[in-house]
C-alpha cells in the first residue's frame, strides 16, 4: 500500500470513493483500501445469473444521486449515462388498481386527481421546477438553503408521524397509501416521528425522476474511481483492515465504515466518551431481497400494465394498513404475516444489461435486523396478487436475506443497508450531536459512511462532507 499518504481512505463504497475523489482533486496524495475484491459498496453491480446477465446487488435506482450536490461538483454526470423513466414510481394496490407518479407535472396532477395540489404543496413543497436545488438543500442540511422558504416547510413536516401527515395531508386513501410507501423505504414504524421525511425527499425527486445508471449501479463506482486515479490517487482492493496499525502512515484517514467497525478498528485511540456514543448507535431493520432472472417481464395486467412498463420502481400494498402492520411487526423483531413489497424491472427500461430475450426484476421487504430466513416466497406470493402468473416466468432467482446483506457488506450490520435507522434521534444527530459530525475527537481521523449525515442513498454526500470538513482543518 505504499508508505506515506497525505489522505488515506478505507471503503470504497460510493461515500468512501467521493470523498477520496474530492480530496485527489484537491491535490492530496490519496490511498483508498478496499476489503473486497470488488470496489462499489452499495452500488456493486454482478453477473451472478451468468456473463452478460448485468444484477445490482444492493442499491439499484438513484434518485438522490441525480440530485446530489457531491455528485454535481464532480461532474459525475459526464462518466455516467442515467435513464430517467416517465413514471419515477408505481403504486400497485391490486392486478386491475395502479397509481403512477409521473415526472410530467400534468401527467402526474391527472393521476393524483383532487390531491395533484396537495402532493405540489405538501410533497413536492411548491418548488415546482426547483425540486433538484430543493432537494439539494435538504441533502446539505444543515447550511444556509439556497431556498429558504422551501426549507421553511419541509423541516416542521419532516419531523411528524407519517400516520399523522398523510391523513391531513391527503383525501384520496390511494394516495395516502402511495405516499407512506415512498416514506416507509426508510423502515421504521408509521406513527414515530419524523418517519415522514424520507418521504418528502424522495417525493419532492419524483419531478426530477427516479433514475437508474446504464449497464448497472456500478457504473456510479467505476465513474468515481476514474476521477480518483486520474488525479494520482490509488485504489488497493483485497485489503481488510482491522486494527489502525495496519494502516501505512497518513497526515488524514477518512473511514467508510460502520461505527461499530470504526470502534474495532480504533480501539483505544478514541476517547471514552465518544466511543460510548458511538457504542449507542442505533441500525435500521433488514432487508430481504429476491433478484428475479426472467423468461418475459412481470406479466401486469390491466389498465395500469402501460404505466409499470414506463417505471424501473415499483411499490405492492393493498392499503395503509399493510405497510403499518408490516413495519410495525418488524419494529417488535417480527416477521410480517403480509409484507409490502418494494421491486423493480431495470430492463424495462435499460435493455443493455441483459442479452436479448432475457429480463431482470428484484424486490424486497423488511425484516427484523440480522434475520436468516428467506421470506422470498412471500414475495413472490405479493407479486403474484397484483401480476397473475408472474410465477410462470421465473428462470431463476438468487436470494439475500438481512444476514446475507451484512456478509455482502459489513456497513450493513443486521442486513440495514441505510447503516443507521432514520429516528429522530439520528435525523438530528448522525452519528452523534457535534457541530462537526464527520469529524472524530482523533485529530485527522473522520467517518465517512452513511451512518453519518445525511444518511442512506447513493449520493455521496456522507463523503463529499467528511472530506470537506477534512480539506478545512488544513485550512483548504
Amino acid at each position: 500500500m505504499g508508505n506515506e499518504w497525505d489522505a488515506i481512505v478505507v471503503g470504497a463504497g460510493p461515500n468512501g470513493l467521493t470523498a477520496a475523489a474530492v480530496l485527489a482533486r484537491a491535490g492530496r496524495s490519496v490511498l483508498v483500501v478496499e476489503s473486497d475484491d470488488t470496489i462499489g459498496g452499495g452500488t456493486r453491480t454482478d453477473e451472478a445469473f451468468g456473463t452478460g446477465i448485468l444484477r445490482d446487488v444492493c442499491a439499484a435506482v438513484h434518485p438522490t444521486g441525480a440530485a446530489s450536490p457531491a455528485f454535481a461538483e464532480l461532474e459525475v454526470g459526464r462518466r455516467v449515462d442515467w435513464v430517467v423513466p416517465e413514471v419515477s414510481f408505481a403504486h400497485v394496490f391490486a392486478a386491475d388498481d395502479t397509481l403512477g407518479v409521473f415526472r410530467d407535472p400534468v401527467r402526474r396532477a391527472g393521476a393524483l386527481g383532487r390531491d395533484a395540489e396537495a402532493w405540489r404543496r405538501t410533497v413536492a413543497l411548491g418548488a415546482d421546477e426547483r425540486t433538484v436545488a430543493a432537494a439539494a438543500d435538504v441533502l446539505r442540511m444543515p447550511g444556509v438553503p439556497a431556498h429558504p422558504a422551501v426549507m421553511a416547510r419541509f423541516g416542521p413536516a419532516a419531523l411528524a408521524p407519517l400516520d399523522a401527515f398523510t391523513t391531513a395531508a391527503f383525501r384520496d386513501e390511494r394516495v395516502r397509501t402511495a405516499f407512506a410507501a415512498v416514506a416507509a423505504h426508510a423502515g421504521r414504524p408509521t406513527g414515530s416521528l419524523a418517519s415522514t421525511a424520507p418521504g418528502l425527499l424522495l417525493g419532492m425527486l419524483a419531478g426530477n425522476g427516479w433514475p437508474v445508471a446504464v449497464g448497472g449501479s456500478q457504473a456510479i463506482a467505476e465513474a468515481l474511481a476514474g476521477i480518483v486515479v486520474e488525479n494520482g490517487g490509488r485504489i488497493e482492493t483485497g485489503c481488510r483492515i482491522d486494527a489502525f496499525d495496519q494502516l501505512p502512515a497518513a497526515e488524514q484517514v477518512l473511514f467508510d465504515v460502520s461505527p461499530r467497525a470504526l470502534l474495532g478498528i480504533m480501539g483505544e485511540r478514541l476517547p471514552r466518551r465518544y466511543a460510548r456514543r458511538l457504542e449507542r448507535f442505533r441500525y435500521g431493520v433488514g432487508v430481504c431481497k429476491a433478484d428475479f432472472l426472467l423468461r418475459e417481464p412481470i406479466p401486469w395486467g390491466g389498465p395500469g400494465a402501460d404505466v409499470l412498463a414506463k417505471t424501473a420502481t415499483f411499490h405492492l400494498a393493498r392499503d395503509r394498513a399493510q405497510i403499518r402492520s408490516a413495519e410495525a411487526a418488524v419494529a417488535r423483531g417480527a416477521l410480517p404475516a403480509r409484507p409490502w413489497v418494494l421491486g423493480g424491472e431495470p430492463t424495462r427500461i435499460d435493455p443493455t444489461r441483459v442479452p436479448a430475450g432475457v429480463h431482470l426484476a428484484w424486490a424486497y421487504c423488511h425484516v427484523p435486523a440480522g434475520c436468516a430466513i428467506d421470506v422470498s416466497e412471500a414475495i413472490i406470493t405479493e407479486i403474484e396478487r397484483c401480476a397473475p402468473g408472474f410465477r410462470d416466468v421465473i428462470v431463476d432467482r438468487i436470494v439475500t436475506t438481512a444476514a446475507g446483506f451484512e456478509d455482502h457488506n459489513p456497513n450493513y450490520v443486521g442486513g440495514d443497508i441505510n447503516c443507521g435507522a432514520a429516528d429522530l434521534r439520528q435525523l438530528l444527530a448522525r452519528p452523534v450531536l457535534s457541530r462537526r459530525p464527520h469529524a472524530t475527537p482523533v485529530p485527522g481521523v473522520y467517518l465517512c459512511s452513511s451512518a453519518t449525515a445525511p444518511g442512506g442513498g447513493v449520493h455521496g454526500m456522507c463523503g463529499w462532507r467528511a472530506a470537506k470538513a477534512a480539506l478545512s482543518d488544513l485550512g483548504g
